[in-house]
């Protein structure tokens, strides 16, 4: 580690922990549509299995299925019904002459193994018979319970180590992706069990890594750190393709095995390569251990004995403007992130490969306006061109409202498939510039008690997680009509629309008197402190006169 600084290699890792960490997030939202029935196969599925030997025809047509357009209903229904019949006979044509995949004979056990076999690890022909309405239970799902997590992951990590906790809740839920075929396979309910354990687990990585940052990062390099975080944005545009590519070469079961494999081969890494504190490091050189706990120790404040003002964090206005700000840029995001290949796949038509990088792509776009972004925000800060309330208030501009327009665009012109790609992507791109807006303002406001609002922010912002797929799904149950996802374009660019006025006409970006903590012991100690001195000057007064008491008595005896 003598030419490598420590510090070096655990940006490395955190980026790659948040990548795997929303591995497990978005494997989901583009294997699922290539895990359903869709309508044609619904009309031409027939009651015995597909013949082996079609198989292999079936992987290859289905990165070329295209549809006629988006709505289903309109099928050509006698062609359909020939493929039905022409199906029918080749499985009896087979039946009857009793031959298995190799052309041999065999018995009904074992061609019973090759049926099963075949249908968990090739692509199916007919798919889960999944409706909208219970694809956006399974895709909302592994948000249910996401927010519970986010206060306690920091508190675990103080207690454990981020090592532990970080790293475990990204392991543990790489590894329950190990069992999302088998368990699709029993029921959509199961699957539904599955991912709400899964998202509770992996809750606890985002809050759990402000600890690591604090102990290890000196105050001057914290900003270059916290882009390790922006991994999310990468795993999201490598993964996407990388998933289509598995999906158009194997199956979709195989994508989760790779995501248990990648996410165990990181957690080895992780295991050897990170400690929780440079003291512990068995491989960090001298120099950069003592720079560390220099940098620190000038800038670490000593916590009081005083607690935490949660009525006056609750009641915050600058607080809440934060968490609608970030309410309205999640909703976005996520309904960007999660419904995004399926649109692409059943309204466009696009084969799964176009679908998992034309996915990709708004992400790492929005990972690189973020990075710049955040340069020319500093650059106004540092030459004090604007406050750092207005400052805030135009990153959120571009973030929410902007943003909200572009999707608004996207609503109405979306049915042209290059405009769909260029405002899907614009529209993620703009988002980036919440980490010079509301998320820099969390700590603006309140230094000393960021991690706690940040905790706050984190259980709201999650929640559009699984209230948009929800509402996705019953908007177009039934109805996968370019007029039905338009409407789903409308309600999320109000969303962030309505929270960017919001938070132009009343954030704030000031720090509140609340943070400091001498304000807390005025209200407390120091009253406490003054009733205790008030007991001792009443104490040493009532000593003092009983002193004058006993030496008037002392002088009238000896007269």
């Amino acid at each position: 580690m003598s030419n490598v600084q420590a510090r070096s290699v655990l940006w490395y890792l955190v980026f790659i922990g948040f990548a795997v960490n929303y591995m497990i997030r978005i494997n989901l939202n583009i294997t699922i549509v290539e895990m359903v029935t869709s309508s044609k196969s619904k009309s031409a599925a027939t009651q015995a299995p597909p013949p082996p030997a079609a198989l292999a025809e079936l992987s290859a047509s289905l990165s070329g299925e295209t549809h006629t357009n988006g709505d289903y209903e309109s099928m050509n229904v006698t062609q359909s019904a020939k493929r039905m019949t022409e199906d029918e006979e080749a499985v009896q044509r087979q039946h009857s002459s009793g031959l298995t995949m190799n052309g041999e004979e065999n018995d009904g056990v074992v061609q019973q193994l090759v049926t099963n076999a075949s249908r968990l690890y090739s692509d199916d022909e007919e798919g889960f018979d999944w409706n909208e309405y219970q694809q956006g239970l399974v895709l909302g799902s592994f948000f249910w319970a996401h927010w519970v997590t986010q206060i306690p992951g920091g508190i675990l990590a103080r207690k454990y180590g981020t090592k532990l906790v970080f790293g475990l809740s990204n392991a543990i839920g790489c590894w329950m992706c190990f069992f999302i075929p088998t368990v699709s396979y029993w029921d959509f309910r199961a699957l539904i069990i599955l991912r709400v354990i899964q998202g509770l687990i992996t809750g606890l990585a985002w809050p759990a890594m402000h600890v690591l940052t604090a102990k290890w990062i000196p105050p001057n390099e914290r900003s270059k750190f916290v882009t390790a975080y922006l991994g999310s944005s990468v795993g999201i545009a490598v993964f996407y393709p990388c998933f289509g590519y598995v999906m158009h070469w194997t199956s979709w079961v195989w994508v989760y095995h790779l995501c248990g494999i990648i996410g165990s081969v990181w957690w080895l890494g992780w295991l050897f390569f990170v400690y929780d504190t440079p003291a512990q490091h068995p491989r960090i050189s001298e120099s950069e251990l003592r720079y560390i706990e220099k940098s620190l120790g000038a800038s670490v404040q000593n916590s009081p004995t005083a607690g935490t003002p949660w009525l006056q964090i609750l009641t915050s206005k600058p607080v809440w403007m934060n968490c609608i700000a970030q309410w309205g840029g999640i909703w976005g995001l996520f309904t960007m992130m999660t419904q995004a290949p399926t649109y692409f796949r059943v309204i466009h038509n696009w084969n799964i490969r176009a679908t998992g990088l034309l996915s990709g792509l708004p992400h790492l776009v929005r990972m690189i306006f973020a990075y710049v972004f955040s340069l020319f925000a500093d650059y106004l800060l540092r030459t004090e061109k604007m406050s750092r309330t207005n400052v805030r208030k135009l990153a959120t501009v571009i973030s929410c409202i902007l943003n909200g327009l572009t999707v608004v665009a996207l609503a109405y012109f979306g049915h042209n498939a290059t405009a769909a790609i260029v405002f899907l992507t614009m529209a993620t791109m703009l988002h980036g510039a919440v980490s010079s807006g509301a998320l820099a303002s969390i700590v603006d406001i309140s230094p000393n008690f960021a991690g706690i609002v940040l905790g706050i922010s984190g259980m709201i912002g999650v929640l559009p997680g699984f209230i948009s797929p929800y509402i996705v799904g019953v908007l177009t149950l039934g109805n996968q009509t370019f007029e039905s996802w338009k409407h789903v374009f409308l309600i999320c660019a109000a969303m962030l629309i309505g929270s960017g006025i919001l938070y132009v006409l009343f954030a704030d970006s000031t720090l509140q008197k609340w943070n400091d903590y001498s304000s807390l012991r005025d209200d407390k100690e120091l009253v406490h402190l003054n009733k205790e001195k008030e007991v001792l000057k009443e104490q040493q007064t009532r000593e003092e006169y009983l002193k004058t008491e006993k030496k008037q008595g002392s002088d009238q005896q000896k007269d």
